[in-house]
């Protein structure tokens, strides 16, 4: 070999061509649709495959966070934006503090509503964008790239890794960066796109569905959902008012007239509502929800083992 000839890189699962779909342009309308439905499921089968790995990483997650620590989720393009969806919407959802929320988005805020594909390259803008957070000990840093090597993502994690964070890297390959730089590593493997190289596809299905495994899962276990209801939901509008008051009266018997009464006294907290209509005096609300770290059905006096999944 030359010495000025060069190794070429391999080609990743994710940029390859799968050749049933080399004359899809001209397929007909409803052959295109198909394609791409049988895409989309073969990318939840790939999430559902990778189950175990959720689990040991909720696993590590949960302490971190029931400590006070902050979730991280840092990427680039595609992937960086399904990674601050899914952050955001923690917070109207659950209740999630907006403190203990880190979105790291390679390019910055102009990344959001262009594509910035150079940024992703900047290994030292990364580096500073996460040390500029102080990640430590009780953070849990997820970091998502679809070929498992974008230089932005693997950088990061890796400093965040070096400061004792937990470190958990999402990829559609195996083998790459990400997977190594992270203390533990996800492979959700989808293979060549319809349209070649286009991970906002299936890719981008298995992404946003991975992490919302991971963070919903966080979430209950932290006792943002009882009884399968948004019980930290921000209440912010009209339409999440009705929402309350239903959810309210479902968890509890009440009328909607003692339910609408608890919601106004509680600043329309869910939660706080709903321990009012359980017979809770009002005095002692805040009190018990410290006690047990804001878990309802402790609060409640539930039993709480672990019942047989359905």
């Amino acid at each position: 070999m030359s010495p000025n000839s060069t190794v070429p890189t391999p080609l990743i699962a994710t940029e390859g061509q799968d050749p049933r779909y080399a004359d899809v342009d001209i397929w007909p309308v409803a052959s295109v649709l198909d394609a791409l439905v049988e895409s989309q499921m073969s990318a939840i089968a790939a999430v559902r495959a990778a189950t175990p790995e959720l689990e040991r990483a909720v696993g590590s997650a949960l302490p971190r966070l029931l400590a006070g620590g902050r979730l991280f989720y840092v990427g680039a393009g595609t992937s960086g934006r399904i990674g601050m969806q899914d952050g955001v919407e923690l917070l109207p959802t659950f209740g999630w503090e907006p403190g203990r929320l880190v979105l790291l988005l390679a390019g910055g805020h102009d990344a959001v509503y262009q594509a910035a594909e150079g940024a992703e390259d900047r290994e030292d803008v990364a580096r500073a964008d996460i040390l500029a957070h102080n990640p430590g000990p009780d953070d849990v840093v997820l970091g998502i790239a679809a070929s498992g090597s974008t230089p932005y993502t693997c950088a990061a994690l890796a400093a965040a890794r070096a400061a004792g964070s937990l470190t958990i890297g999402i990829a559609c390959n195996r083998g790459g960066r990400l997977l190594d730089v992270a203390e533990q590593g996800i492979a959700v493997v989808t293979g060549p796109e319809v349209i070649s190289g286009s991970t906002r596809l299936k890719a981008g299905t298995a992404q946003k569905a991975t992490l919302n495994l991971i963070s919903t899962t966080l979430m209950i276990r932290m006792g943002h959902a009882y009884r399968g209801q948004m019980v930290d939901m921000r209440v912010v509008n009209a339409k999440l008012r009705v929402r309350a008051c239903r959810m309210v009266r479902n968890l509890t018997g009440s009328t909607e007239q003692k339910a609408q009464q608890a919601l106004a006294a509680t600043g329309f907290n869910v939660k706080r509502a709903v321990m009012i209509c359980s017979g809770i005096p009002a005095d002692q609300v805040e009190a018990l929800l410290a006690a047990h770290g804001g878990n309802l059905r402790a609060v409640l006096g539930q039993d709480d083992s672990t019942p047989a999944a359905p």
